[in-house]
């Protein structure tokens, strides 16, 4: 297969998409394979990117301050690593560099653990040596190697301590979120003064002496968030961002997706309200002597867990606001449209915050070139586990490494033009272009229908997906099950950890199956690619007061094995959509969903009368192979990935959900593809401006 971009046209489709209209295509003049056009590597500038990492460094050692306590305007103190450039004595040198800032809730006593185990004599070769080693491994413990080749793969470097970069030239700080770790206060997550807090850190930094040239944030997860939301507010010293897997929108992305909590928030809770109760072992006697340890104490007293009691009170009676999308979230989300840095975003397509992976690079307001966008086929856990493979990308670190030497100290190493959409391809291999979605696709739409394809007797409807809606009105029944347990679901709430539990809960979801209803696509004739948002509407019904339901879009391969591409879940009362925020075509065509998920836009759900339910779905990009097949998946739960609240669950015991297929109001998948699938295409608008 031949992926296909026009030299030419720089253009964002997505842009495009969401100011409500499709530019008409330009005339391609200059068509170029993938390969050749921009190798995902990075080509000979690539090399170059990896020689600069790898190859001895200008300074032969790090001096590591642990002790290092920032005061902020309102008293707090926040206590701090830094790490600086060294003579072969360990002594710091005196020039001023650039700075890369890294502030997250993990506690720098666990980052300095591992720091100091990565670089023992033993444990680190050892780490190391069995990283290279797992780099080509396909076996049956294939999942667990992916987390453990992605050590060797530069996501350390990007989390924690990174000593190759500092010895390069750079200062690196690490801040322990306030109330997390040994820093004093209340933990706010992501709150406004955490915000406040990541401004008077650069501040600070810009007044030392070891400083110059201009600060880099950095961080994986919380701290990618935290980068984006510190880049949102435009302080002056801050030059760069490179974010690995961060969110712009955290209720949509992982809190109460579709109206449901996720199993993954308390979980992650319980983790960081742990961690913040561990004193650093590497200052503990001299916080004691100088009364730190008493305040330290007493902040971790007056918030022993937080979060989690109103969390709690939230799931059993939907009478916390943080159950809902309010304006607490608001308040944490990135402005991403407001930052003014160049910015590179690292995400997974099963991500944990897989519908911000293209959301934050569609919404900086920057040339391609100066934001970058790089999607894995993985999850929260495993970013850049099967980099530096031929054609694919550089580890995490080296383009880390690259896009801070552009942007802090001003080398012309040709880091801007990678990209600036690097995709891993399911289904296929990486590429680069300068969209998202490609190019070559265009909306189209398959309908649910009851005839049986032969391809899943195993499921409890064999539907097919067809360019025509159903000829008669059949209602088909769906009960909850607990099958989500043993699917990718599981994988993706777990942040990944899941996967090594073998290919049910990656790439097979026939187990699943079992429990939901099938709608399969004829066979394609050639790779057809799939690329961008979808959107899957259904009319459904319920007997009770509240319908639950959770959808997959796959892939399914000729020996039957079926693999999620995509997903997404809603329940039926919080089917009500913000127009303004949803994404359509210019004559109304819904490509993506966004419902307010907000207390007071719920609906009734009348018993035993259908109502049509749009299910976002987190924007993907794949390939059919030829022989291959689409298929939707509408299942009426899916535990854990989906909880529901206690008073939902209440309203919904008892019930009998039915998907209802009915000429008059049909339920349909609609997508962006380079094919047709048997389908006919999404009008768009007149032919007057030459869309067809």
């Amino acid at each position: 297969m031949t992926l296909q971009f026009d030299v030419n046209d720089d253009s964002l489709s997505r842009d495009h998409l969401h100011r409500g209209s499709i530019p008409a295509p330009r005339q391609q003049s200059t068509l170029i394979s993938a390969p050749n056009y921009r190798d995902a590597a990075g080509g000979v500038p690539g090399l170059e990117w990896r020689r600069a990492v790898d190859e001895a460094q200008t300074y032969p050692r790090v001096h590591i301050d642990r002790s290092v306590r920032l005061t902020m305007s309102d008293g707090i103190a926040l206590r701090t690593t830094i790490v600086r450039p060294a003579n072969s004595f360990g002594v710091p040198v005196a020039t001023p560099f650039p700075v890369i800032l890294n502030v997250n809730p993990y506690n720098r006593a666990v980052l300095d653990g591992i720091d100091h185990a990565l670089h023992a004599p033993v444990i680190g070769k050892a780490v190391k040596t069995l990283s290279s080693t797992l780099t080509t491994y396909e076996g049956p413990l294939a999942g667990a190697t992916r987390i453990t080749r992605s050590l060797s793969k530069g996501l350390w470097d990007v989390f924690g301590v990174n000593r190759n970069l500092v010895r390069s030239g750079y200062v690196q700080v690490i801040v322990d979120v306030r109330g997390t770790g040994t820093s004093h206060g209340r933990w706010e997550i992501l709150g406004a003064r955490e915000q406040q807090d990541s401004v008077e850190i650069i501040d600070w930094i810009s007044k030392q002496d070891w400083y110059t040239g201009g600060v880099g944030m950095t961080g994986w997860s919380y701290s990618a968030i935290n980068a984006l939301q510190a880049a949102s507010h435009r302080p002056e010293a801050l030059k760069a961002v490179f974010a690995v897997e961060g969110s712009e929108d955290v209720v949509r992305d992982i809190y109460i997706t579709g109206g449901m909590p996720s199993a993954f928030i308390p979980f992650w809770l319980a983790l960081v309200n742990g961690m913040k109760w561990l004193p650093n072992p590497a200052t503990a006697v001299a916080d004691l002597l100088r009364g730190d340890a008493y305040r330290w104490l007493s902040s971790r007293i007056k918030s022993p867990a937080t979060e989690m009691p109103s969390l709690l009170w939230g799931f059993l009676t939907a009478r916390d606001d943080r159950i809902f999308d309010d304006p607490y979230f608001d308040e944490r989300d990135p402005k991403v449209e407001n930052i003014e840095c160049p910015t590179f975003t690292v995400g997974g397509w099963h991500d944990l915050f897989g519908r911000s992976a293209t959301r934050v690079y569609s919404k900086l307001q920057m040339e391609p070139g100066r934001k970058q966008m790089l999607i894995a086929n993985g999850y929260h856990i495993d970013p850049g586990c099967d980099h530096e493979r031929p054609y694919s990308p550089p580890r995490l670190d080296v383009l880390q490494r690259a896009w801070f030497d552009r942007w802090l100290k001003g080398i012309e190493n040709d880091v801007d033009s990678y990209g600036p959409v690097t995709l891993e391809q399911q289904g296929g291999g990486w590429s680069c272009g300068p969209s998202f979605p490609r190019r070559e696709v265009a909306p189209r739409r398959l309908f649910l229908t009851e005839e049986p394809t032969g391809t899943a007797m195993h499921t409890q409807h064999d539907g097919s997906l067809r360019s025509t809606p159903a000829v008669r009105r059949r209602s088909l029944r769906i009960v909850p099950s607990l099958k989500g347990f043993v699917s990718r679901d599981l994988s993706q709430v777990t942040a990944g950890l899941a996967i090594v539990l073998g290919e049910k809960f990656s790439t097979n979801a026939h187990y699943q199956e079992t429990s939901g209803l099938s709608f399969t696509s004829e066979p394609v004739k050639r790779a057809t690619q799939l690329s961008g948002e979808m959107n899957l509407r259904l009319n459904v019904s319920t007997t009770a007061h509240e319908g639950i339901w959770a959808v997959t879009v796959n892939d399914v391969a000729p020996d039957g094995t079926s693999t999620v591409l995509t997903n997404g879940a809603l329940t039926a009362s919080n089917r009500a959509l913000d127009p303004s925020r949803s994404t359509y075509t210019a004559d109304g065509v819904l490509l993506d969903a966004y419902h307010y998920l907000s207390r007071d836009r719920r609906l009734p759900v009348p018993a035993d009368e259908p109502v049509r339910i749009d299910i976002d779905m987190v924007p993907t990009d794949a390939v059919l192979k030829p022989g291959h097949r689409l298929r939707v998946d509408v299942y009426a739960a899916s535990l854990p990935r989906y909880l529901t609240i206690v008073p939902d669950l209440i309203k919904a015991r008892g019930r009998r959900q039915q998907l209802v297929l009915d000429p008059a109001k049909p339920s349909y998948l609609t997508f962006q593809t380079d094919g047709d699938l048997g389908t006919l295409p999404v009008p768009l608008v007149t032919a007057a401006n030459n869309i067809v």
